[in-house]
């Protein structure tokens, strides 16, 4: 199942009632670990931000890997990948409201490669985007928390906008 949802408490809520004992849990965007603390107790939580403020607030949260870095970065998702190859749930809050094609995004490449359960994603522009489209009837779903239409296994090639709309990802 993808959930979807702009406002913090909804994405904690949804976050509570499908994290189960046991689960692993992939975290992009963990920020000063808000979320982090409240499903951490009983999930094995990953949790990745590349804000400099992250890393100590993050120390400060007992069994959760935090892992200083770029979602968008390549080998970020491959060092994620040599520790865990799948998770339960995926958690995704990059910015709130901003950004959603990078959202969706990071969505497509990180579900695509570990295949979660559940997927709970927090932006406003791609709620907004889904309560404002209509189908022209076609039924095309994915059941799980990742695309059915991207059923590969591994680490999907580089995307090359990333490379194109931040240019501070830019090798020099």
């Amino acid at each position: 199942m993808i959930k979807l949802s702009y406002d913090i408490k909804n994405y904690r809520k949804d976050l509570a009632e499908l994290i189960k004992p046991g689960d692993t849990v992939i975290e992009l965007g963990c920020h000063l670990g808000g979320t982090t603390r409240l499903i951490h107790k009983d999930a094995n939580v990953i949790a990745i931000d590349n804000s400099p403020e992250a890393i100590g607030e993050m120390s400060c949260i007992e069994n959760v890997l935090f892992i200083s870095g770029d979602v968008r970065l390549h080998e970020i998702i491959r060092k994620v990948y040599e520790i865990e190859q799948k998770c339960d749930v995926l958690a995704i809050d990059l910015g709130g409201g901003y950004h959603p094609d990078t959202v969706f995004k990071v969505f497509y490449i990180w579900s695509s490669t570990f295949k979660p359960t559940h997927t709970v994603i927090r932006n406003r522009g791609i709620l907004e985007f889904f309560n404002s489209a209509f189908s022209s009837g076609e039924d095309i779903k994915s059941e799980s928390g990742y695309l059915d239409s991207y059923h590969d296994s591994g680490i999907p090639p580089l995307i090359k906008e990333f490379e194109l709309w931040t240019p501070s990802l830019k090798k020099e």
